[in-house]
């Protein structure tokens, strides 16, 4: 039986854990081809032994070469693009305004935005040309926290509004020639979403967390991607 993804060619930027190992999963579970670019190197390895057929680039999405360099590996095994999914993101454990040193305010500032913002665009802008050619899609990664934002992660919510905003305009500016849609996760436990290495929070990930803080007001801090 043949899957709604036969014949798709796509790149997952983000792609050895959590939400974006699972789209590679699916994506080839549906009967696509699947790129990959990420940024850590022993879950590139482990892509490398799992997916085998999967052109795996270790790189940081937050830079131009690296998408750039991911884009030309799928092209050059697939023979094109029809779809890009960026999942990088980063969290800031609900650091409120007040929590925040003075200090590294700025640091933590381009640390959030440079990975959950950045990083889709260059994303975006370096598979563009390719995804043009097929009247292709782009898939990026909201969160529930851009449309129900609580007390708490000042950095990370409007990062995600950021993302909103960019989704939206990229929506109309490619119409009809590319699709750009964004899917807003809940909660998302188990996908090793690390914390800030500004703030010390580096070491911190949701794939081992089992609970909300009790100051999460329902339907808003208790599903961040």
């Amino acid at each position: 039986m043949s899957g709604w993804l036969d014949g798709k060619r796509a790149l997952v930027v983000g792609a050895g854990s959590g939400i974006g190992r699972a789209v590679v999963d699916v994506f080839r579970t549906e009967g696509a081809q699947v790129a990959a670019l990420e940024r850590d190197p022993a879950k590139c390895q482990v892509l490398t032994e799992e997916v085998p057929e999967a052109p795996v680039v270790e790189g940081d999405a937050t830079t131009r070469s690296a998408n750039e360099e991911a884009v030309k590996a799928a092209v050059n095994a697939f023979g094109g693009l029809d779809v890009l999914v960026n999942c990088v993101g980063i969290f800031d454990y609900y650091k409120g305004i007040g929590d925040l040193p003075a200090d590294v305010l700025d640091e933590a500032f381009d640390e959030m935005f440079s990975v959950n913002v950045r990083s889709q665009l260059h994303s975006v802008k370096a598979a563009l040309p390719v995804l043009r050619e097929v009247r292709g899609t782009i898939v990026l990664t909201e969160s529930t926290s851009a449309y129900h934002p609580g007390r708490g992660g000042i950095l990370y919510v409007s990062s995600k509004f950021a993302v909103r905003g960019m989704v939206t305009s990229l929506a109309y500016e490619l119409a009809p020639d590319v699709r750009v849609n964004a899917v807003a996760p809940g909660g998302t436990l188990g996908t090793d979403l690390r914390g800030l290495d500004s703030l010390g929070l580096a070491g911190r990930s949701r794939a081992t967390r089992r609970a909300v803080p009790t100051n999460s007001p329902p339907g808003s801090r208790s599903g961040r991607r």
